[in-house]
């Protein structure tokens, strides 16, 4: 009898990231039980090579995703993200991943978890680190997902289907508002931030009041131990202002420094995931600083290129490109609104096959 418990998984690239996929069910119904099962099948514990797991060794490619068939009438999916801490010995499921959401409905069809019909499948997809909905739309063919296409974005080699995600219910996604402070510019350590959440916490901020001009690449900032210092001190206070409670341990808000657009965007960022300069930004995180850029009166209003109308379709640079964000706008009572966000994905089955924990992290029955 071996003394591991195998346990089934599927590897999936969603958008710009790597994830490993469970069926719940396959998983300890205890959460404590379950998340030390995650933390050795990423090998999580504090190893920043993640030597000993299927993790990364980047917050890219350190994801975990929960699937399970919805309880709900208005959805077809549950989805829960869990971000494995890369160097430190824990979980974050507080926050969403847009990318590896993307890959949700793709695994929900591979699996058998639903099996539909046509040349273009429709999933309606419940986060359950959030409350919000996505509906993720992609083609078919003999009920299977295509995977090859003309749809290309940064971050990815090559072409691929396209997986569009239609997001709905974003606002206020772990914090309970769009502005969880409650003003859109607020102040920590002299410096002017605005704290958001529209689909993902982010602190966004000024690259100029940090002698930055966006040119920077990650590495450059990443060796930049005053900066990082200085983020994290920010990042602490605003995560209890944000009402995250202390964000020592967790992987949000994010922080992203904004500067003036350099390849004709809207803005020009570069993003701290929570403490290390990412290569590029992610799905929630563009949304919702393309969402902070909208309102006048944030701290980086003025450094946006804003295209006209209420339909904004916004670039938002990053270090290896530039993300796509539709956001579709309403003016109520003389207040913006932003009624749902559209984003282009795409994504590729991996592998699939088995991991293996000891049998002392589970035994492979359920309580």
């Amino acid at each position: 009898m071996s003394n591991q418990t195998a346990i089934p998984f599927t590897q999936m690239r969603g958008g710009s990231s790597k994830g490993i996929y469970f069926h719940l069910a396959d998983l300890p119904q205890d959460k404590s039980t379950r998340d030390n099962l995650l933390k050795w099948v990423m090998g999580a514990y504090g190893d920043p090579r993640q030597i000993d797991g299927l993790g990364g060794a980047d917050p890219l490619s350190s994801k975990i995703a929960i699937v399970a068939p919805s309880q709900r009438d208005d959805s077809d999916i549950d989805y829960s993200f869990v971000q494995a801490l890369v160097g430190e010995d824990g979980l974050d499921d507080t926050p969403n991943c847009g990318n590896i959401l993307s890959g949700i409905g793709a695994f929900a069809v591979e699996t058998g978890l639903i099996k539909p019909f046509g040349d273009q499948a429709s999933i309606r997809v419940y986060m359950t680190n959030s409350g919000n909905r996505c509906r993720l739309q992609f083609p078919l063919e003999n009920g299977f997902p295509i995977y090859h296409g003309e749809a290309r974005i940064d971050g990815v080699f090559g072409s691929s289907a396209p997986v569009m995600c239609h997001y709905q219910d974003l606002e206020g996604s772990a914090c309970g508002s769009l502005f969880p402070t409650s003003k859109h510019c607020d102040e920590f350590d002299n410096v002017r931030v605005t704290c958001i959440d529209n689909g993902m916490p982010v602190v966004c901020l000024r690259g100029e009041d940090f002698g930055l001009n966006g040119d920077e690449t990650p590495d450059q900032l990443n060796r930049d131990e005053i900066l990082k210092s200085r983020l994290e001190s920010i990042r602490l206070q605003a995560g209890l202002a944000m009402g995250l409670g202390d964000v020592s341990g967790k992987a949000v808000p994010k922080m992203s420094l904004i500067s003036k657009p350099r390849s004709g965007g809207a803005v020009n960022t570069r993003t701290f995931i929570p403490k290390y300069c990412h290569k590029a930004i992610g799905v929630l995180g563009a949304v919702s600083v393309a969402s902070a850029a909208l309102y006048e009166d944030s701290a980086v209003h003025d450094l946006a290129a804003l295209p006209d109308g209420m339909v904004k379709d916004m670039i938002i640079e990053h270090p290896s490109g530039k993300f796509d964000v539709q956001l579709c706008l309403e003016n109520r009572d003389g207040a913006l609104q932003i009624e749902r966000a559209g984003l282009l994905r795409t994504t590729r089955l991996l592998a699939r096959g088995e991991v293996f924990v000891p049998v002392s992290v589970w035994d492979g029955k359920q309580v």
